[in-house]
């Protein structure tokens, strides 16, 4: 009789032992070990699996992702989004599957969620590191984005893909909900240049119910990077009736500035989308609402994307002294980026504007 191998099975063939720095051993005679990776610091018996599902513990030792894509594909930076990261260049934007997170809006649900819902049908591409770089320097990207599932939990590939990444001139970088220890991005940092965080709500009841996380665990995240000299942007997704209150975003503006007034601040708008489609979708005043907020509680850039065309100068790149309109965009579009000639300062007055210009 034959027998039906799982997705989960087929994915455990493709794992490979933990980066050492991400687990802890805690029980070498019961062979229990801690994982590092996320922010859960799952403890995992032999035989058992992490919050993620991915990372499992095999008879003392912590195997994890490794040689595949769950989905891949070659994006505008600014879609990451990043928007002072090569403005206008194209990145190769690769994922695995699994998720530390079970948010009900998430719009990557089918690749983040496929191991916990039967209704996602994810499957999976082999592919080693090599070969990606190689797509990448075929497809002229600027640089190489971890994306679509959480990357934390498989940072060892990350890495892997970021060192050859590296070699070949190109950026590399994570787009991530910001559910770190202290341990993992002290792992990333040699090898990343920009990281995304999502700072999806300032209500920890929020996080723990409705996105199975940590609020502080995030926090924490966006303070280690920006101390990591690693260039940080940071975005909030507003979804109506769930953080779309001016105190919360306040709140959300005033941490991001207390961190540094030069961190970029996306505000974007939700669509309906996996189990939570009876929401409205967010509105260009929300967003600008949102963006005047985040001005006020002083932050030096703050964007309010993916309503192309309805958010006026709130999606255009500006001067903080002189208001000089410096990157203007619609969408993914850009009429050029002149920070790139003049080593990253505003050529009207001179201002130093903080980013990786070419």
């Amino acid at each position: 009789m034959s027998r039906t191998v799982t997705l989960q099975q087929r994915l455990d063939e493709m794992t490979a032992p933990a980066a050492d720095a991400l687990v802890e051993v805690v029980d070498g005679d019961e062979r229990k070990l801690r994982c590092l990776s996320c922010g859960h610091r799952c403890l995992i018996k032999d035989g058992r699996r992490g919050i993620c599902k991915i990372r499992y513990n095999e008879g003392g030792t912590l195997r994890v992702p490794r040689g595949y894509v769950g989905a891949l594909q070659v994006d505008p930076v600014e879609k990451k989004p990043f928007f002072h990261v090569t403005p206008g260049a194209n990145v190769l934007s690769f994922g695995m599957l699994g998720c530390d997170f079970r948010c009900s809006y998430c719009q990557n649900w089918d690749i983040s969620q496929t191991l916990r819902d039967d209704a996602a049908g994810r499957d999976y591409i082999p592919i080693s590191a090599g070969e990606l770089v190689e797509l990448g320097r075929r497809y002229r990207a600027r640089g190489m984005a971890s994306t679509y599932n959480e990357p934390l939990i498989t940072s060892e590939w990350a890495v892997e893909v970021f060192k050859l990444a590296r070699a070949a001139g190109m950026l590399t970088m994570y787009v991530s909900n910001g559910n770190g220890t202290r341990e993992v991005i002290d792992f990333l940092t040699p090898w990343i240049d920009a990281y995304k965080i999502d700072l999806k709500t300032m209500q920890d009841r929020h996080y723990r119910r409705e996105l199975g996380g940590v609020l502080q665990n995030v926090l924490d995240t966006i303070r280690w990077v920006r101390e990591a000299g690693i260039w940080l942007e940071v975005l909030t997704l507003i979804v109506p009736g769930f953080n779309d209150s001016s105190d919360e975003l306040y709140d959300a503006a005033r941490y991001i500035a207390s961190v540094s007034p030069d961190i970029p601040w996306h505000v974007t708008a939700f669509h309906p989308d996996y189990k939570m489609m009876n929401v409205p979708p967010t509105t260009a005043a929300t967003l600008v609402r949102a963006a005047e907020i985040g001005a006020e509680a002083g932050l030096r850039y703050v964007y309010a994307g993916n309503l192309p065309g309805n958010c006026g100068e709130w999606e255009d790149t500006r001067c903080p002294t002189c208001n000089t309109t410096l990157i203007g965009r619609s969408g993914y579009m850009i009429t050029g980026n002149p920070l790139a000639e003049t080593g990253g300062r505003c050529p009207k007055c001179g201002t130093a504007i903080p980013g990786i210009w070419q």
